[in-house]
């Protein structure tokens, strides 16, 4: 849903409840670590950034050995670019700024769980682990309506966490929408 959802019932369901996948134990979720909430602030920051431009409110950083590499936020509407998803952008500039596209031993933190095209990406970059905050039941394929970034086919698994900050990030997201509407 790192786009705009199709309502405000979208967002509300947002919320960092278990998923399906979750429940049924298809998922290997670790707890979340000393440092993942602070990083999750970070990501947070962006994602108010995101707002006051008029963005869909998510945020995004990747960090390696407790290290900033990349911060960015959704930045679909400014240039009319769908794939301009918060990891979307922070997978570009790290890849950029360390000219590589590989992005080993990296954590990537983001204020929504990451939809089907930028699972993809966090599996084809090599991010090792993944901390998101609101669960995306409608569009959400870290956990929520499947899980890309663990699934055995691929060539590379992430580890996951889900559930850090979920109601800060949920409540920002659903304030986002209540003002449009």
């Amino acid at each position: 849903m790192n786009g705009k959802p199709e309502s405000l019932d979208d967002v509300a369901d947002a919320m960092p409840v278990a998923s399906s996948a979750a429940r049924n134990g298809d998922l290997e979720l670790e707890p979340a670590g000393e440092s993942d909430e602070a990083w999750m602030r970070v990501a947070l920051e962006e994602a108010l950034a995101a707002d006051r431009a008029g963005e869909v409110p998510v945020g995004a950083v990747l960090v390696r050995n407790e290290r900033l590499v990349a911060r960015g936020r959704n930045l679909n509407r400014a240039g009319s670019d769908p794939t301009a998803h918060a990891e979307m952008v922070v997978i570009r500039a790290a890849a950029d700024k360390l000219g590589d596209a590989r992005l080993p031993g990296m954590t990537l933190y983001v204020t929504l769980e990451p939809c089907a095209m930028c699972a993809g990406a966090i599996v084809l970059a090599r991010i090792e682990r993944l901390v998101y905050a609101a669960a995306d039941p409608k569009s959400g394929m870290c956990g929520s309506l499947g899980c890309i970034v663990q699934d055995g086919r691929l060539n590379h698994r992430v580890r996951l966490t889900g559930g850090v900050l979920a109601e800060e990030a949920g409540g920002l997201l659903r304030g986002f929408f209540q003002a449009r509407r």
